[in-house]
């Protein structure tokens, strides 16, 4: 066990970075010309409650031996978690102009080169094993830091997460959590129409996991979900996270395009208009 003295999340106002993650979001992948807008938006909530409410993590010093590892298995909604470091003090802000370029830190699916971040991901089904390993090898030593891993609804098709699921329940993993942004939508067409995954919490539950179903933009159940301790003792937790694609614009909700397409200056305009009313409104 590290002498080091734990951690304690670092609160923030949950729905203002939701907001600046949002905005930062959308100026970068309309910049870079990139795509995954529609997924990064679905996470901007779960992403915001993590780094303003959940995560024992420390900007000043993102390696610490007891910090909390949050591995994003969705490497491709990337732009996120880049600017909830960017928010957080990670990362200095002016790094986000530089998304994409050639030479940037900042790659197109998450890398570990940027401080806070814990894994390279980018193909599917790679962040749950890893997590579980993190997590295993934290028991083992007596740590007492978590392992939070968010992935998409979509990479449930991948055999390499249920095998994840099976050794996290029978180590009895209760460090570890799982997230799925289940926004329904994948890159071409719906979950259900692409591989079914229902009854997903029967699955869950049947694995011997401890589930919960939340909505993945309220934010106040979102904290009570991520910054307690374990929900039941001896089990790995799953928060299936029900979620839009394309959440808080208007034109790119529950719209399966905007995996892939990227905004035009004109419709990024339009994008922040929206995101400026709710702000008034709020």
């Amino acid at each position: 066990m590290t002498d080091t003295p734990p951690l304690a999340p670092r609160p923030q106002d949950t729905i203002a970075l939701a907001r600046a993650i949002r905005r930062l979001a959308l100026h970068m992948v309309t910049r870079a010309k990139a795509s995954h807008i529609g997924s990064a938006l679905s996470i901007a909530d779960i992403v915001a409650v993590l780094y303003g409410a959940a995560l024992r993590v420390d900007p000043a010093h993102p390696r610490h031996p007891n910090r909390d590892r949050f591995i994003l298995s969705k490497g491709h909604a990337c732009v996120a978690v880049y600017a909830a470091l960017a928010q957080t003090g990670f990362v200095d802000a002016t790094l986000l102009d530089t998304y994409g370029d050639d030479g940037s830190m900042l790659m197109a699916h998450i890398s570990h080169k940027v401080p806070g971040v814990e894994f390279s991901t980018g193909a599917l089904g790679h962040g749950l094993p890893f997590g579980t390993g993190k997590a295993l090898a934290a028991r083992r030593r007596g740590e007492d830091w978590r392992t939070v891993v968010l992935t998409s609804d979509g990479e449930w098709g991948e055999g390499s997460n249920w095998e994840a699921a099976l050794f996290a329940a029978h180590h009895g993993l209760d460090n570890l959590t799982c997230i799925i942004d289940y926004n329904k939508l994948q890159s071409l067409r719906s979950v259900d129409e692409t591989l079914r995954l229902e009854p997903l919490h029967s699955k869950f539950d049947a694995f011997g996991w401890a589930v919960r179903e939340v909505d993945g933009h309220d934010h106040g159940a979102l904290r009570d979900a991520l910054a307690g301790g374990p929900w039941v003792a001896g089990k790995p937790r799953m928060l299936i996270a029900h979620t839009t694609k394309g959440k808080g614009v208007s034109f790119m909700e529950n719209k399966v395009e905007w995996h892939y397409r990227n905004p035009t200056p004109q419709l990024l305009e339009d994008a922040l208009a929206e995101l400026a009313g709710e702000t008034a409104d709020a």
